[in-house]
């Protein structure tokens, strides 16, 4: 039997781009040999599709440190020099996929079955990619246009879930597009303060972009009406997004839900939920879980699946995991993240249309605990998007 081809895309423009080659690396050495053939591309920080001469499957985030250079205690990032490009041909669906090779000429890189884009922010999950994979007419693992665009979004993945009655957490959006940016967004701050009194957020409060991903641009506000505290989030934030969030600090745990559908139009099932668990709180750390706690400092957290919920708790979350998902018009994957009070309420906090998919991610590993490996995940996905 003809094994299938499967182009795995991973890097990309957007300020994961780290992330996602090391999930990249996992699915490809999870990815089941026997039944497809990988044929990885490498999207570069500018934008280049590549066939990279670095193995992807050597990438880690071991000692990394977050200056984007290459090397080994640096972010793995998909470097284009030596590497040969690779040319589109949205007309010819699964045949359009082109090497550029040193001398100029194209050679087709031949039928590919399947695309699984294993990006992460935006120009990869905001449903760019996806969109130029529906042209092309070559299928693909993941959500689509629509909900790959409305999820990268957290300003409307809120105003989605809002409308289908589910619990958000409280917050404002702000627009920095008129804010001074030669004073630091100074004399902005004010109106910004008046805005959350309006709106009675309460302290703590986050702050961050509204499209952007794994902590990128998130500060946590502990000084009620500090101006220039304030101001200070919101210049960062306006470095990844000029729609910016500001939500009330949640007294709750962070609980993450992964969901699967890899059959269109099949019904979602839930994993057990896990939870991010941040071990410096223990030693009295005010933490919060940032870049550093997710990717770079092994001794931050630690995954903990199922969560340490009663039973009916761990139910819910995988109801109303399983409602978003269908509110957003979900496909394939993606993963619920909410917050569990103290009396067992849940609140939705975003939804992440590609997680992160390296073999110890939440994702993976809260499906292998609720008995589908790494390498059958993969394959179910894979199976699905080829009927």
């Amino acid at each position: 039997m003809r094994r299938k081809r499967i182009v795995v895309l991973y890097g990309g423009r957007a300020d994961e781009h780290p992330i996602s080659c090391v999930s990249a690396a996992g699915v490809l050495g999870a990815m089941d040999t026997d039944r497809f053939e990988p044929v990885p591309i490498g999207i570069t920080k500018e934008g280049q599709w590549v066939v990279s001469p670095v193995d992807p499957r050597t990438y880690s985030l071991g000692g990394a440190s977050q200056d984007g250079a290459a090397g080994s205690t640096s972010m793995p990032e998909v470097i284009a020099s030596g590497a040969r490009s690779v040319v589109l041909d949205t007309g010819k669906g699964s045949e359009g996929f082109f090497i550029r090779e040193q001398d100029g000429s194209l050679s087709s890189l031949g039928h590919v079955d399947a695309v699984f884009p294993v990006l992460h922010g935006p120009y990869g999950e905001d449903g760019t990619v996806q969109g130029l994979l529906e042209m092309m007419g070559v299928p693909y693992v993941g959500c689509g246009v629509f909900a790959s665009a409305a999820c990268m979004d957290k300003h409307f993945t809120k105003t989605l879930l809002q409308a289908a009655g589910i619990p958000v957490v409280p917050g404002i959006t702000v627009d920095v597009r008129g804010f001074d940016a030669d004073d630091g967004f100074g004399r902005d701050a004010r109106k910004v303060l008046d805005s959350i009194h309006a709106a009675h957020l309460r302290y703590p409060l986050f702050v961050k972009p509204s499209r952007a991903g794994s902590s990128f641009g998130v500060s946590k506000l502990e000084r009620e009406d500090d101006e220039r505290e304030l101001a200070a989030a919101l210049f960062e934030a306006s470095q990844h997004d000029w729609r910016i969030l500001i939500e009330n600090g949640v007294d709750a745990r962070e609980i993450e839900c992964a969901v699967l559908a890899p059959v269109k139009g099949g019904e979602p099932r839930a994993a057990l939920p896990g939870e991010i668990v941040l071990d410096r709180r223990s030693d009295g750390d005010d933490q919060f879980y940032d870049f550093d706690s997710k990717y770079t400092d092994s001794e931050a957290s630690h995954v903990q699946v199922p969560a340490d919920l009663p039973q009916s708790v761990l139910d819910e979350v995988r109801r109303i995991a399983i409602r978003a998902f269908k509110a957003v018009d979900g496909a394939g994957l993606s993963r619920v993240d909410t917050f569990v009070g103290a009396n067992g309420d849940v609140v939705v906090n975003e939804i992440n249309t590609m997680p992160g998919f390296t073999p110890i991610s939440m994702y993976p590993k809260a499906f292998e605990a609720t008995g589908l490996s790494y390498t059958g995940l993969i394959t179910e996905l894979l199976d699905a998007v080829m009927v």
